[in-house]
């Protein structure tokens, strides 16, 4: 179900070129790949590239999280300005890779298991594992349950928009946003406790975790060229010298790019969810052009979800 569009490739900066070329002719690095966790309903969004290097890979490759994280840049954290959540990395969950099914219902789908799913391709009911604790939860969707598990962004958003993102475009903010690599089903109380924590200030309680989240992390900042703080590269530092055969993921391949839609009039109204998701308007939260109780099951204030 994978969709992509030719954009510029995005190209880290300069120095991981050297770096893995080197591993690429004379290495192959073992150990747990962050990549095995970037399983389909969802296809992978990509930042475009800064055109500083010519010479790109063409297909995702893996290497150590410790010589990845080498690469990044290392800067002071920038005021958090201008930041919003919606304004800045668009409303959520869009359906970016236009599977029919919106983000976080990709993301529940891969996550969880035992799964029920309607024909909308709603995630109706399911049990996850929670990476960051190690408990099973049970997840029923409703106004009361639903909030139970919560999808998280690995790299927090905000955490994002002041190590880089606000230099990034707003398609690659909507696609960072909305990218599988930087998103996982977690217990809403441990993702209440994170955040927009960075690795310098929050970890899994569950430790036997903590390497593969911090791969992840890192995946995630040299993918979107996003820089680390002096603090949180010395803990992720601290963390991956444990497990140096810990595997980060790079994809350079371009991203799907979703289309920026006109504005909807006030008045629109959406027979049922999929004229909705075919006006590119679900989900449809109270207060938005379209939104109807009719739309909105289980009461939550989201419609179509």
């Amino acid at each position: 179900m994978t969709v992509r569009r030719a954009l510029p490739s995005f190209l880290v900066i300069g120095s991981i070129v050297g770096v893995f070329a080197a591993i690429l002719v004379g290495s192959s690095v073992a150990g747990s790949s962050v990549s095995s966790e970037r399983a389909e309903p969802t296809s992978s969004a990509r930042a475009s590239a800064s055109p500083a290097v010519t010479a790109a890979p063409e297909a995702p490759f893996d290497t150590a999280a410790l010589t990845v994280l080498a690469t990044l840049p290392v800067k002071g954290r920038a005021p958090k300005t201008g930041y919003d959540r919606e304004g800045s990395f668009g409303s959520a969950w869009q359906d970016v890779d236009q599977n029919g099914c919106d983000t976080r219902n990709d993301i529940l789908a891969r996550d969880l298991t035992v799964l029920v799913v309607d024909s909308s391709c709603e995630v109706q009911s399911g049990t996850l594992l929670g990476p960051y604790t190690g408990l099973t939860i049970a997840f029923v969707r409703g106004q009361t349950t639903s909030a139970l598990v919560q999808i998280d962004h690995v790299v927090a958003l905000s955490n994002a928009w002041q190590t880089g993102a606000q230099q990034l475009s707003p398609e690659q903010r909507v696609a960072l946003a909305n990218d599988p690599l930087n998103l996982l089903a977690v217990d809403g109380v441990t993702n209440s406790r994170k955040g927009d924590g960075d690795t310098a200030t929050w970890l899994p309680p569950l430790k036997s975790y903590r390497c593969a989240y911090v791969a992840r992390q890192v995946s995630v900042k040299a993918s979107y060229a996003l820089w680390v703080t002096a603090a949180e590269r010395d803990a992720m530092m601290r963390i991956l010298s444990d497990c140096p055969d810990e595997v980060a993921s790079i994809d350079t391949d371009p991203f799907v790019a979703p289309t920026v839609e006109a504005p909807l009039p006030s008045d629109v109204y959406f027979e049922n969810c999929t004229a909705a998701r075919e006006a590119g308007a679900a989900p449809v939260h109270s207060g938005d052009p379209g939104y109807g109780r009719h739309l909105d099951r289980d009461g939550d204030g989201t419609g179509c979800e």
